[in-house]
């Protein structure tokens, strides 16, 4: 029995190792490296074409609380990103080239996954799970929605990365807000009242680049990649409150709160690149070097990367996936990753596992697995098929899906440990029940 696995990004990758390591052999497809999406420029497996950062780590946050269930379940994404994190206060971020290069070599070295490059045009007989992305290339687009139908489209941003020898540190200083993690993790650029007046106007004036050939007409920004520039147009002082909020944070020239403050974060392990966090930017490249460099800190910046925004495909899933990440029309294909409607990496690759035990599952003759709904992965699981959500819109993980606690705690952090401690008793004792410890 051989079972078919198309993509190997974060979700596709973690399906096919949850597959090998319960004996079946796989058949993982990758288009990379003869064709590449327009966000993809790596030639290795698991590529991160925006964030470095996988979100919070600890187990309270909602974030945390979707990598830990993971770790339960032998994530193999979860491995790699330990091997290849790097300093960023309370979250996990990773090198991305380790990282990458990790998940690669754990796919190639799988005496049970055989990969096959070249592009998918249609999708093969047998047992198949679908993780192509939000960039799903267009032959297997047009044959998954020939057969399935329900397709949204929305855009993506990126934000650009500088060389960290390039910034100006008499006008940048190293701390977390209120001092978490190491205390150092981020590197502050401030602005005071007058230069992010100048600032501000200028990027709201700025050139956009022209949407290309594979975005559609009318595209829907989503909320949780949303160009800079586009949430500076929502009024004078939402990015104040937003990605450049300065509360705690003091800056050492002046020893008060800066006005605004820019956030860059460590890129690599050596730290030679940083990314500018939350600046996800369709701005033309030109424009994105004059407007970013009215940010003191960045007036002779280097950028090695500059900011994109892309197209991004996913199914009408609650009219077209069980919760179980199979199809209600066709049970032996899956879906899995962003293409389902599932934000962020971790929450891709947590489809990805689940749809790759339960396509393991249905080879071996066994009934799926739909984890409780007191946990992370399984609300998620549960929320891609609810078919009574009107208005079908990308979910990442967050306490808002999860079933009320019973006692619920006024304190935040103690109500995630409440939330976490449930899910993690919950989930064990489900694993044992249906042997998948």
């Amino acid at each position: 029995m051989c079972i078919n696995v198309i993509g190997a990004g974060l979700a596709g990758c973690e399906a096919a190792y949850q597959i090998a390591k319960r004996g079946l052999k796989v058949r993982l497809f990758e288009m990379k490296p003869q064709k590449k999406s327009p966000a993809h420029k790596s030639d290795l497996y698991a590529e991160l074409v925006c964030s470095n950062s996988f979100k919070a780590d600890r187990v309270n946050s909602a974030a945390g609380l979707l990598k830990e269930e993971m770790r339960h379940l032998d994530s193999l994404l979860l491995k790699a990103a330990d091997k290849a994190r790097v300093p960023a206060g309370g979250a996990l971020a990773v090198d991305r080239d380790i990282f990458a290069s990790e998940v690669t070599a754990a796919v190639m070295n799988n005496d049970n996954i055989e990969v096959v490059n070249g592009e998918v045009g249609d999708i093969p007989d047998g047992i198949t799970i679908i993780a192509t992305g939000p960039l799903t290339s267009d032959k297997l687009a047009d044959s998954i929605y020939s057969r399935f139908g329900g397709a949204l489209s929305f855009f993506d941003a990126a934000a650009p990365i500088v060389t960290f020898e390039s910034i100006d540190m008499s006008r940048a200083f190293f701390e977390s807000r209120y001092g978490k993690g190491d205390g150092n993790d981020y590197l502050n650029c401030p602005m005071n009242k007058a230069e992010y007046e100048v600032f501000y106007d200028a990027l709201v004036n700025a050139e956009r680049a022209p949407v290309h050939s594979f975005d559609v007409r009318d595209p829907k920004v989503y909320e949780g990649c949303m160009p800079i520039e586009v949430m500076a147009q929502r009024g004078h002082d939402t990015i104040r409150f937003g990605p450049m909020k300065p509360v705690g944070l003091t800056d050492p020239n002046t020893g008060h709160r800066p006005w605004a403050v820019l956030q860059l974060r460590k890129e690599n392990s050596a730290g030679t690149m940083y990314n500018l966090v939350g600046f996800q930017t369709n701005l033309k490249f030109p424009e994105q070097k004059r407007v970013f460099g009215l940010i003191p800190a960045l007036k002779n910046a280097e950028f090695v990367r500059y900011g994109v925004m892309h197209r991004n495909t996913f199914l009408n899933s609650p009219k077209t996936l069980n919760s179980d990440f199979s199809v209600k029309a066709d049970n032996k294909v899956f879906f899995a990753g962003q293409i389902t409607g599932v934000e962020g990496y971790m929450e891709s690759a947590s489809s990805g596992l689940i749809a790759g035990i339960n396509a393991a599952r249905r080879a071996l003759g066994k009934d799926s697995i739909l984890l409780p709904e007191t946990t992370m992965i399984g609300c998620l699981s549960r929320y891609i098929a609810d078919d009574s959500v009107k208005d079908f819109q990308p979910m990442g993980a967050n306490f808002g899906i999860m079933p009320e606690l019973e006692n619920r705690p006024r304190d935040k952090r103690e109500r995630g440990q409440a939330y976490a401690d449930r899910s993690l008793i919950d989930l064990d004792l489900y694993l044992e029940s249906v042997k998948e410890k």
